[in-house]
């Protein structure tokens, strides 16, 4: 066969094979929306979110970048590149990243000898009904303020019982505080930090009359800074539950009704790592 033959051979087969991928993918699109009982849409950007056919899209992530506070005051991702686009014909980068660093993940592993590793969690877990306790008028005034049994009592008036499986979030208002490290982690000049999280008693409700799979805080951790014996990790993560620190956005989703989207890490054997999370409202 010719030269000329053989490539025109080769492209008639890839054409037809791009044919069939498309219409393979349109076909799996009409099911999707069939059983969601959505139509596909385009999704037009704004802000922090997107509009979509299921509604709204709001990132809920910080950026991680060695200038993220952390909780032990080091960088928590090096950047180190490998191969650049002039000399190689394409870029990339050896990373060196704590596993509890900006937003993040952390996994029933990081606070017991053989929870979980976050590989392990369930998907079904990972996208889940979200409750936000707004904890902002008493954290402006107490950097120490904890999410407590009454502020859940409260959530639960307004809004009615806690959702099966669901992510129970604290907003504090410290995600505005990201851009300034001694404010957001509150350290002092004994090094101890500052900074809201959910009192164990808390925790105890949610573990012993809720069936949460998760619990979320906007700051680094899901203890208040000055917690010395770590009681809500050590309660929550060995449990089978997981926790989800540096949250953002919180101001901008409600606080019932919406359904948080966490994009794990899948790293096999870890105790967390850094997850793009998202809320559709």
């Amino acid at each position: 066969m010719c030269h000329h033959c053989v490539m025109e051979s080769v492209k008639n087969r890839m054409l037809s094979r791009r044919s069939f991928f498309k219409a393979g993918a349109a076909s799996a699109a009409t099911v999707a929306a069939a059983a969601t009982g959505f139509s596909a849409g385009p999704a037009e950007a704004g802000g922090h979110g997107a509009k979509t056919a299921i509604g709204e899209i709001i990132d809920m992530t910080h950026k991680l970048s060695p200038e993220f506070p952390t909780f032990f005051g080091e960088p928590g991702i090096s950047m180190t590149q490998k191969f650049e686009f002039k000399e190689n014909g394409f870029n990339l980068f050896d990373l060196s990243i704590n596993e509890h660093t900006a937003t993040h993940i952390d996994a029933p592993l990081h606070f017991s000898a053989d929870g979980k590793s976050v590989d392990e969690i369930e998907p079904g877990e990972l996208v889940v009904p979200l409750a936000v306790i707004n904890i902002k008028e008493k954290a402006a005034g107490d950097a120490d303020a904890q999410v407590t049994p009454d502020d859940l009592k409260a959530w639960i008036a307004k809004n009615g019982p806690l959702p099966e499986k669901c992510c129970v979030a604290m907003n504090s208002g410290w995600s505005s505080k990201t851009g300034d490290e001694a404010k957001y982690t509150g350290r002092d000049a004994e090094k101890k930090l500052h900074f809201p999280g959910f009192h164990i008693e808390a925790t105890k409700m949610l573990l012993e009359e809720s069936s949460a799979v998760a619990m979320a805080v906007d700051t680094l951790s899901l203890d208040h800074g000055p917690s010395g014996d770590f009681a809500t990790h050590y309660a929550w993560l060995p449990a089978g539950r997981y926790g989800i620190e540096n949250l953002a956005n919180l101001d901008a989703v409600p606080e019932s009704g919406a359904t948080i989207i966490v994009g794990a890490p899948t790293h096999v054997g870890g105790s967390g790592g850094p997850a793009r999370i998202f809320v559709a409202i």
